[in-house]
């Protein structure tokens, strides 16, 4: 595998838009938080670009300047600088995951809870190991073998994190009923192998998964595939898209209160959670007809 290239990481990009916020709300330059820190301002501007790391120890100093008192934004703010100084285990893996997913894969790993519309496919988080070796071959056109067996290991490496011991991931899926009767041709038991997996996952506490039926009033998933992750405060939401051109993030407030408001509406149109997997269950057991 090529050697990881090392770059501002996502959390270091969070870490600095927030301390970029709360300069500007404070009505502080640059220059200003940079005199009060006894720092030079090129510091500051590179902490708040994501170019340089900021102690987690200095967090709290730079937020008092700021006039934030509240000690559970300090708190979140000085272990994102401590996490982001951390190796991601996805790491090991060299340039085969992309940017884009090297993003994803942390933020994930941040987050709260995940809501996400999967109209055609089964989430990641979801999938069992043949499964995601068809989807990653079919959708990683440019990839090599090698390649896509080292994406399938990720994507099941990821999936801890919904047992994880301390804080599992909270996870809700709405997935489109045309995902759930996909067949493969070459293995014909591949798919009730992947649904009796996924009524696995209905069990866990911390997954709620919902099926937008076949026949159904048009909802927004008929447009594509998208993820919601939310954090403790203070980190807002985050969306991501995807395309096969790879991961895309939406930060805007406004922008990320489109997708809410559609995932809202998709829900609706889903199946409530019990009559989904009676639905997942009855497509299983006639998944080898």
């Amino acid at each position: 595998m090529a050697n990881y290239k090392v770059l501002p990481t996502v959390r270091r990009r969070r870490l600095g838009d927030q301390l970029r916020r709360f300069r500007n709300e404070a009505k502080m330059s640059v220059e200003v938080a940079a005199t009060a820190m006894g720092w030079d301002p090129a510091k500051i501007s590179k902490i708040e670009n994501a170019k340089a790391r900021i102690r987690p120890e200095d967090v709290g100093m730079l937020l008092e300047k700021y006039g934030i008192t509240d000690p559970e934004v300090a708190t979140a703010l000085s272990r994102l600088a401590a996490d982001a100084q951390k190796t991601g285990w996805w790491q090991t893996y060299g340039d085969v995951p992309a940017h884009a997913y090297r993003d994803y894969i942390s933020i994930e790993a941040d987050a709260e809870s995940v809501r996400t519309c999967a109209p055609a496919i089964i989430p990641g988080l979801f999938q069992n190991g043949e499964y995601a070796r068809e989807i990653i071959t079919a959708t990683a056109i440019t990839r090599t073998p090698e390649e896509v067996a080292a994406l399938v290991e990720i994507r099941k490496a990821r999936q801890s994190i919904l047992t994880r011991p301390e804080n599992p991931l909270k996870f809700w899926a709405v997935i489109g009923e045309t995902a759930l009767h996909q067949r493969f041709a070459s293995r014909p038991h591949l798919m009730r192998n992947q649904l009796s997996h996924l009524l696995d996952m209905t069990e866990l506490p911390n997954v709620r998964i919902q099926v937008i039926p076949s026949v159904s009033a048009p909802t927004s998933a008929m447009l594509g595939p998208f993820t919601l992750f939310q954090f403790p405060a203070p980190w807002p939401t985050v969306v991501s898209t995807e395309n096969l051109r790879g991961t895309h993030f939406v930060e805007d407030p406004a922008e990320v209160q489109i997708f809410e408001d559609a995932f809202d509406r998709v829900v609706v149109a889903a199946l409530p959670v019990d009559e989904s997997r009676e639905a997942i269950k009855k497509i299983m057991e006639g998944a080898d007809t």
